[in-house]
């Protein structure tokens, strides 16, 4: 069995303890049961971000940022357990002045810090399909090379004979590229 497979149980043993911490930290997460299947949310985060309200690119992978339109984003996060792929995916849907963004706009408010690995790197691939449970349509982080930045992450921490909670690691990684951060009091608990 390889290092980065995660087994469901292990999923929701990783997402449990993110539940028991996201309690202490009344940060919003919650466990939703749909149609007989549990499915890890974060309530609504608003963030300020500037996005670029035309859609005249050329080049779809090339976002830009107008400097003037600074606007109040919207999100609204899904973390689900692939069977296909072995590890969480993040669904997400981002608002601004009550309307869903386009994928287009998804990609203008990707920090530039971020947007930049996101076209040239595993995590490459944000994507909008719809939902597997809800039948909504969301945008996701394409999970086919989750494996590939989780590996390293996941053989330092065995060498070292360290706990890690694969769940809140991989959380760590791609919240933060589309406007999830996830606070450092998390890291504090030992799993």
């Amino acid at each position: 069995m390889s290092l980065c497979v995660l087994e469901e149980e292990t999923f929701r043993h990783c997402c449990r303890l993110i539940l028991q911490q996201s309690e202490q930290l009344r940060d919003g997460w919650s466990w939703e049961s749909v149609q007989s299947v549990l499915v890890a949310s974060a309530g609504a985060d608003s963030i300020q971000g500037d996005i670029d309200d035309e859609d005249d690119d050329a080049d779809e992978g090339v976002c830009t940022v107008s400097e003037g339109s600074s606007q109040v984003l919207q999100y609204e996060y899904h973390i689900l357990y692939s069977c296909s792929y072995s590890t969480p995916v993040l669904y997400f849907r981002a608002f601004t002045l009550g309307r869903s963004l386009s994928l287009q706009e998804v990609w203008s408010s990707v920090h530039s810090n971020f947007s930049f690995r996101l076209q040239n790197s595993p995590l490459n691939t944000i994507t909008q399909q719809e939902h597997p449970l809800l039948g909504q349509p969301f945008f996701m982080l394409h999970p086919c090379r989750t494996e590939e930045f989780m590996r390293p992450v996941l053989q330092v921490a065995q060498d070292h004979n360290r706990p890690v909670n694969y769940v809140l690691t991989w959380l760590s990684v791609v919240g933060p590229m589309v406007g999830l951060d996830v606070p450092l009091k998390y890291t504090t608990s030992h799993y």
